[in-house]
């Protein structure tokens, strides 16, 4: 049966969100539809209202969300309804050759589905019957949506669905980029570079990982505070430093074995790669603008024998990685509820994004209503 929702889109881009009734066709073959119960407001849906991500608009945001499964479409027998699921912005169809050996992040359907279904078609409409796309499959801003089921993980319904639905991005992202990407080591030295909610996850990652040193770098003091929340041992404003990267090697006493963007700037990625030691190893997680470059010293990746590597999801195998998290959240090693700072209502999108842009939460959250 097909639903009218409100959902959360992007119609111009460098405009701010709206809030619109739409239509969601129900499930086909291979697919669920899930009435949501919460949305994370992430950075990489600011992204695409600013066309850093190049999705074309109308495009439903959101792909950071958790929900009830309300139907099923022919040929799905893993999930029934009633079921409490989470998206994944990346599909995992289990055929293409990162699928089979291991990296579903890299998945080819996913590279094709950016703002559709892995079919290329579409479920949403306006009401005056324009198709809507969706953000990475997704489009799970919205009351209710239309997923194929290689997008789609199901959890544990003992887990509250707001925290259940920080762990399909800025969860895994942030983590994984420290516990599958770079695999830190107990007893290594790490350095973060920005403490949103991307930042704060690499740095409770590396907490969890046995860093023995863990610095948190930004330009704003609450959220370096923030930071030692998270596992931060120590904090750099680098406002503060005539020579950022200078100051962290001497507070390190020799640079980090491990450093992580997560901002997503070319010069920040630099600094990261800057900060190590001999042998360290760089992640940039930040998803930057096309047009963005890093440029370092070349001679010092033979040199020194370091690394520069990228981190897309966490390096995520979402199906083992989403469950393996919320372990970890009910055995207390995992902060989730200290991530949401503010939640909102659908109405006040527009008000979450600005938020989103001023750096004020570490996460807001939409909630639903699940009347």
């Amino acid at each position: 049966m097909e639903q009218r929702a409100k959902a959360v889109i992007c119609r111009e881009i460098n405009q701010p969100v709206v809030v619109e009734e739409i239509l969601v066709e129900p499930p086909r073959h291979g697919e669920l539809m899930i009435r949501l119960a919460a949305c994370g407001i992430c950075h990489s849906d600011l992204s695409a209202t600013n066309g850093t991500i190049p999705f074309p608009p109308p495009v439903i945001l959101g792909h950071e969300g958790a929900g009830i499964v309300t139907a099923i479409g022919a040929g799905v027998t893993d999930y029934a309804v009633g079921d409490h699921v989470v998206s994944s912005f990346v599909s995992m169809c289990g055929k293409c050759r990162y699928c089979q050996t291991g990296r579903p992040q890299l998945c080819d359907q996913a590279a094709k589905a950016a703002t559709t279904l892995p079919d290329g078609t579409l479920r949403t409409r306006d009401l005056a019957g324009n198709p809507l796309n969706i953000f990475s499959g997704c489009g799970v801003m919205a009351e209710y949506a239309t997923l194929h089921i290689d997008n789609v993980v199901k959890v544990d319904p003992a887990v509250p669905l707001d925290k259940a639905a920080l762990i399909s991005c800025g969860v895994m992202t942030g983590v994984g980029a420290v516990i599958n990407t770079a695999k830190v080591e107990p007893g290594s030295i790490t350095v973060v570079f920005g403490c949103g909610g991307v930042g704060l996850n690499a740095i409770q990652g590396c907490a969890i990982a046995g860093a023995l040193t863990i610095v948190a770098v930004d330009t704003s003091d609450a959220k370096l505070e923030l930071a030692r929340q998270f596992g931060a041992t120590h904090t750099v404003n680098p406002t503060a430093e005539e020579n950022p990267v200078k100051a962290i090697i001497k507070l390190t006493q020799g640079g980090a074995d491990y450093a992580f963007e997560c901002v997503g700037q070319g010069a920040i990625a630099a600094q990261a790669y800057g900060v190590l030691r001999k042998g360290g190893t760089a992640v940039v997680v930040g998803v930057a603008n096309p047009k963005d470059m890093t440029s370092i010293r070349t001679s010092s990746l033979t040199f020194g024998e370091k690394t520069l590597t990228g981190s897309y999801f966490g390096s995520a195998r979402p199906r083992e990685d989403f469950p393996r998290l919320l372990g970890l959240y009910r055995t207390h090693k995992l902060k989730l509820d200290e991530l949401i700072t503010r939640t909102y209502r659908i109405e006040e999108a527009p008000q979450a994004f600005a938020d989103l842009a001023a750096g004020r939460n570490a996460r807001g959250m939409i909630l639903f209503d699940q009347g």
